[in-house]
Order: C-alpha cells, then structure tokens, then sequence
C-alpha cells in the first residue's frame, strides 16, 4: 500500500474528490470562517477537522481563530489559509464487524450496539435537510460488505444481525489494516461532494495477523477519506492486553476514540459523544514554511490555552515520499 503521492489528495482538498473545506460550498450546512476558501492550494497546506468539548462533553461551537494554538511538529505553521465551522452535519459511517475467531464470543455485544447506533442516532432526511447514511462490513482474513450504502435503518439492521452468520465456515485469521483500508478507499471513495461527518465504527481485539496493509497505510488513507476510526472495546482498558494499543492508535491517529463502557447507558453515552463529534466540526487549513516529501511523521498539537476544554483532533499525518 503506497503512500506516495496519494497522500496529496488530503492536502490540497480537491473539489468533487474528498468531503473536506471546499465541498462546504456545496452543503446544506451552516459554514462560517474567516474567508472563502480558495481551492487553488499548494501541496505544502495540510487540511485538519476537529471538534471541540468543554470539561463536560458538551460541544463548544463558538472558537475563535484567536482561541487556538496549533503547532506541527513542534513549530507554528507560515500561515493559517482557512478556518470554518460546520454545524449539523448529515453523518456518513462505517460499521466494522471483526467476526474472526478470536472474538465470536464478542459478535452478539457488537451487533447490539450497531443496532443501538443504526435505530437511535441515524437521521432521516426531513426538508432540505439531508439524511445519514451508513455501509454494514464484515470481515476476518478478508472483509466483505455486507450492506452498501444507505440510510434505511431496517437494510442496516438486518445485515448486522447476518454478520457472522457463515462463521462457522472461516478459516482463520484476522485483516484489520485492510478491512479499515478496503473501507476507507472503497467506500468513502464514493463520497462526493458534500460536506459530511465521516467515521468507521470498529469492533475488533486490534489482533492482526493476516494484513498486507500497515497502521500507517490506514492512518494515510483514513486522512485522505476525512474519516475518523472509533472503536469499542470489550475488554476493560489496560496495559496489558494485546491489540489495545493498536486500536488505540488507530483511534488517536485519525481523530476519534476508544471506548471500554461496558453498560448500556454508558455505551449510549459514548454513541452519542460520537455523534456530536462528528455533527459540529471545525477545519483549519495550514500552511507550512516548507513540507519536506520525506515520509515522515508530522505530530499535530491543536488547543486553546484561554478557553480550555478539550479539543479532538488527529494526532498527525504522514508528508509524501
């Protein structure tokens, strides 16, 4: 899985090609900013979502650019090209179902709150106002989509309810990095146009031994797509179980979040922190001094000393090679 040029498609925002701060032009949203957003950019500009909580969860809608101190690896940016508010965005997710064999004693929590998600959270369009929409896949060795795109709740429903339903038949073996790969590039590669709140929905033990994609493929590709990963642990957080770190990663390096609530309410809790994540979302566009075509790993750092809060953003990306 090449990094290379592709890498450049997150940073330039092309328009028709990636949900991003040029198809707000083209949204049913509210957008403000400190300017139109030109699209003829240069590929040392690097595009950031991000959202915004105080202390309590709740979303803080009101940031200024003077709110926020961003560096990238370690230093200011040359220049701040764009900054943009996104209110009630419609939601495009992915649901991810590891049915491998090591977590089959899992598949039945996952289903419920893929279903929770899928009857509470997923909107219908009403007016002008544009719907959610959401894709169901399985995988183990390999991924498979079970159920395309679409914002019919029922499609959705009973698709996850078939999840493993030939899992008795599998061979072994766990692809997680292309699953999320497939998943990203195969469908939100579909997603034209339109300002969106883009995440994957995992559920997996983070052990993978069968992909010939790396973390660092899907931290790439998962930028170029927009799209954050969350994940939902069943296990109880700690140091030392095998493949939390990976999820961990996976979640931090692309702007969402692990969970390990265990309880109803709480699982609720969190599905409605996500959807409040991904509804409200702010986008810096940025300008560097000079981005060397390295492959190296940019560590992004975004908060607002004054305000406070917390701000969820990804923790960084890869330069082009």
């Amino acid at each position: 899985m090449r990094k290379g040029g592709t890498f450049l498609f997150i940073l330039v925002s092309v328009v028709g090609t990636l949900p991003g701060a040029s198809a707000a032009q083209e949204a049913q949203v509210a957008v403000e900013g400190v300017g139109p957003y030109t699209l003829s950019v240069g590929v040392n500009e690097v595009s950031v979502p991000f959202h915004a909580a105080d202390l309590h969860g709740v979303a803080i809608g009101d940031l200024t650019l003077g709110d926020l101190r961003l560096l990238d690896n370690g230093k200011a940016p040359k220049q701040i090209v764009s900054f943009e508010v996104y209110r009630d965005l419609p939601i495009r997710a992915g649901i991810l179902i590891d049915t491998s064999r090591s977590v089959l004693e899992n598949v039945r929590r996952n289903q419920q709150i893929s279903m929770e998600y899928v009857r509470q959270f997923l909107r219908r369009p009403a007016g002008e106002r544009q719907g959610d929409e959401a894709f169901v896949m399985s995988f183990d060795f390999e991924a498979k989509v079970l159920q395309d795109w679409t914002g019919e709740s029922d499609l959705l429903t009973a698709s996850i309810r078939n999840v493993a339903a030939d899992s008795g038949g599998r061979l072994g073996g766990t692809a997680i990095f292309d699953a999320v790969y497939k998943a990203c590039r195969g469908q939100f590669g579909k997603v034209r146009g339109v300002a969106t709140g883009n995440f994957l929905l995992l559920f997996s033990d983070g052990l993978d031994n069968a992909s010939h994609a790396r973390i660092e493929d899907d931290v790439d590709i998962c930028q170029q797509a927009n799209t954050a990963i969350y994940v939902f642990s069943a296990a109880a957080k700690s140091m030392f179980i095998e493949g939390q770190t990976t999820l961990t990663d996976l979640a931090e390096q692309t702007g969402g979040r692990i969970f390990f609530e265990q309880t109803a309410e709480g699982v609720r809790d969190d599905l409605r922190l996500i959807e409040a994540n991904l509804r409200m979302q702010y986008r810096l566009v940025y300008k560097l001094a000079k981005l060397k075509a390295d492959g190296s790993f940019h560590r992004i750092e975004l908060d607002s000393p004054d305000r406070g809060g917390v701000i969820t953003v990804r923790s960084g990306y890869y330069a082009p090679r």
